[in-house]
C-alpha cells in the first residue's frame, strides 16, 4: 500500500471517529483532549434554554411564595446547583473518564455500582420526561392550528413520538463531537425564539396581580429552593464530568466551574423569573402548566408564531434529552454492561421510546405529579452521592490514577465502606425528612416523612421544606471530608 493510500485511510478513520464517537468509558487520550473551558458553555446553555424553564415558575408558586421570594429562590438555587456541577466537572479534567467511573475513587470500583444504578434510573427518567414534554407540546400546538380531532391528534402524537425519539437517539449514538456541534447551533435558534416569545407575551403580564401575591413562611421558601436546585443543577449533577473529560489537563479549575455555572444557569434564571411574571398574572396559565408545562405556554401566543415556537420548544427539549441519554449510556457501561457506547445509547433509546409511548398513549397527562414524586425520591440519594463526591474531589490534590479506576486491586479498592455507609445513612435520614407531595397521584411513595414528627409531622409547617435533600447533600460532604481525608492522602502518596 502506498504512503498516500495509507494517509487517506487514516484520514477516513479519523473522520469516522469524529462523526461517531467510539469512546465509551475508556480513558480519553491526551491527543483527544482538545476542548477549552468555554466550550462547556454550549451544551449546558442549549440544554437549559428551553421555554420549559418558565414552567418551573408554576411549580415555585405551588409552595405559596410571593413573586419576590420566587425571584430570590431562582437567583440563589439555580446558580448554586450548577456550581456544584462545575465542581464535579473538575474531576473529568483530572481523570479523563465519565462521571460514574470517576466516582469509583470515592466508592470503590465495585461499590460505585450502588450510586451508578440510581444515577441510571434518574437519567432515564429525565430524558423520558423531556421526550414526553416534546410530544405533548406538539399535540397542543397542532391542536391550536386546527389539527385537533381525535384521529388527527392521535396521528400527530404518533408522528411526534417517532420523530422526537429518532432525533434523540441518533444524536446520542453519534456522540460527543456531534452533540457539541449541534448544541452550539441550537443555542442560537432556541435563544432567539425564546426572546421573541418573551416580547410577544409581555402584554399578558399584570404587575398589580403579581405584586399582590403574599409572602410564604420560611419553610415554604426552603421547599421551593430545594425543588429548584433539584430540578436544575442537581438534576444534571450525575453527568457533570462527562463533558469535561475532553478538556486540556492544564485547564484552570475555576474556569471549568465558571463555564458550567454560567452556561447552565444564565438562561434558567431569566426564564424562571419571566415565568413568575406570567404565571403570577394568569391563574388559568398557572393551572394549565401543571398538566402540560410547555404546550400551555403556547396558548397565549398568536397563531402565526406557533410553528416557530413549537420547533424551538421541541429542539430545546430534545437537546436536554440528548445529554441525558448520552450519559445514561455511559452509566450503563460503567455498571459492567459490555457493549459499544453507541449500542448502550441505543438501548436507552428503546427504553425512552417505550416510556414515552406508555405515558402519552396510555397514562395521559397525569404523569407529571408521579414524576415529580419520583424525582424527589431519587434526589435524596443522589444528593448524598453528590456531597460525597464533591468532598472527595476537593480533598484531592493530584490527578486520578486512571488505571486504578478500572482495577479493584488498585489504590481505590473494590469497596469504600465509609462512602457507601455514608450514602445509606444520609439517604435514610433524608427520606425521613421529605414527604410525597403528590400523595393522591403517587400513593406508592407515601412511606416517606417518617422523621417529621418532632417538626410537626407530615401536615406540619416543615413537611414541604424538603429538608431531606439538603441534609443528604451536606451530611454526605461533611462526613466524607472529615472521615476520608487521611485515606485520600494515602492513596495519592502511593507511587
Amino acid at each position: 500500500m502506498s504512503t498516500t493510500e495509507s494517509r487517506a485511510e487514516n484520514l477516513d478513520a479519523a473522520t469516522r471517529s469524529r462523526l461517531i464517537e467510539t469512546n465509551g468509558i475508556d480513558i480519553i487520550t491526551e491527543a483527544e483532549r482538545t476542548a477549552k473551558p468555554r466550550d462547556l458553555f454550549w451544551p449546558w446553555f442549549a440544554a437549559n434554554v428551553s421555554v420549559f424553564g418558565m414552567s418551573y415558575a408554576a411549580f415555585v408558586y405551588g409552595f405559596g411564595v410571593s413573586f419576590g421570594q420566587g425571584v430570590l429562590v431562582a437567583l440563589i438555587g439555580i446558580p448554586l446547583s450548577f456550581m456544584l456541577c462545575g465542581v464535579i466537572a473538575i474531576a473529568g479534567k483530572r481523570g479523563s473518564v465519565p462521571t460514574m467511573v470517576l466516582s469509583r475513587a470515592a466508592f470503590g470500583v465495585h461499590g460505585q455500582k450502588v450510586p451508578g444504578i440510581i444515577s441510571w434510573f434518574l437519567s432515564i427518567g429525565w430524558e423520558t420526561f423531556l421526550s414526553i414534554m416534546a410530544v405533548l407540546a406538539t399535540a397542543t400546538v397542532f391542536g391550536r392550528l386546527g389539527i385537533g380531532q381525535a384521529d388527527e391528534a392521535r396521528t400527530t402524537k404518533i408522528l411526534a413520538t417517532v420523530a422526537v425519539a429518532a432525533l434523540i437517539v441518533v444524536a446520542s449514538v453519534l456522540g460527543y463531537h456531534t452533540i457539541m456541534r449541534l448544541q452550539s447551533i441550537l443555542t442560537w435558534i432556541t435563544g432567539a425564539i425564546t426572546v421573541l416569545y418573551m416580547i410577544l407575551t409581555i402584554p399578558h403580564i399584570n404587575w398589580a396581580t403579581v405584586s399582590a401575591l403574599p409572602n410564604a413562611p420560611v419553610q415554604s421558601l426552603i421547599g421551593a429552593l430545594t425543588m429548584i436546585m433539584t430540578g436544575f443543577g442537581l438534576g444534571w449533577i450525575n453527568i457533570a464530568a462527562d463533558w469535561s473529560r475532553y478538556q486540556h489537563r492544564d485547564a484552570p479549575n475555576r474556569s471549568i466551574v465558571f463555564w458550567n455555572t454560567f452556561g447552565g444557569s444564565v438562561a434558567p434564571c431569566i426564564l424562571v423569573i419571566y415565568g413568575l411574571l406570567l404565571a403570577g398574572s394568569d391563574q388559568r396559565l398557572y393551572e394549565g402548566i401543571n398538566a402540560d408545562p410547555v404546550g400551555t405556554l403556547a396558548t397565549i401566543l398568536p397563531v402565526w408564531v406557533l410553528i416557530p415556537f413549537w420547533i424551538t420548544a421541541v429542539l430545546a427539549l430534545v437537546s436536554g434529552a440528548v445529554l441525558g441519554i448520552y450519559s445514561s449510556g455511559l452509566t450503563l457501561l460503567s455498571l459492567g454492561v459490555r457493549i459499544p457506547r453507541p449500542a448502550a445509547a441505543a438501548v436507552d433509546g428503546v427504553i425512552l421510546t417505550t416510556g414515552t409511548i406508555w405515558v402519552v398513549f396510555f397514562l395521559g397527562q397525569g404523569f407529571l405529579a408521579p414524576f415529580q414524586s419520583f424525582l424527589i425520591t431519587l434526589g435524596v440519594p443522589m444528593a448524598a452521592w453528590a456531597g460525597i463526591l464533591i468532598a472527595d474531589i476537593v480533598s484531592r490534590k493530584k490527578a486520578y490514577d486512571e488505571a486504578s479506576l478500572f482495577d479493584a486491586g488498585g489504590r481505590y479498592g473494590g469497596f469504600d465502606w465509609v462512602s457507601l455507609g455514608t450514602m445509606v445513612v444520609a439517604s435514610v435520614l433524608g427520606w425521613g425528612l421529605v414527604i410525597n407531595q403528590f400523595a393522591e397521584d403517587a400513593p406508592w411513595n407515601n412511606w416517606q416523612g417518617y422523621l417529621l414528627g418532632p417538626l410537626g409531622g407530615k401536615d406540619g409547617p416543615w413537611a414541604w421544606a424538603n429538608l431531606g435533600v439538603i441534609l443528604a447533600l451536606v451530611l454526605g460532604f461533611v462526613v466524607t471530608y472529615l472521615a476520608r481525608r487521611g485515606k485520600i492522602a494515602r492513596q495519592e502518596a502511593r507511587a
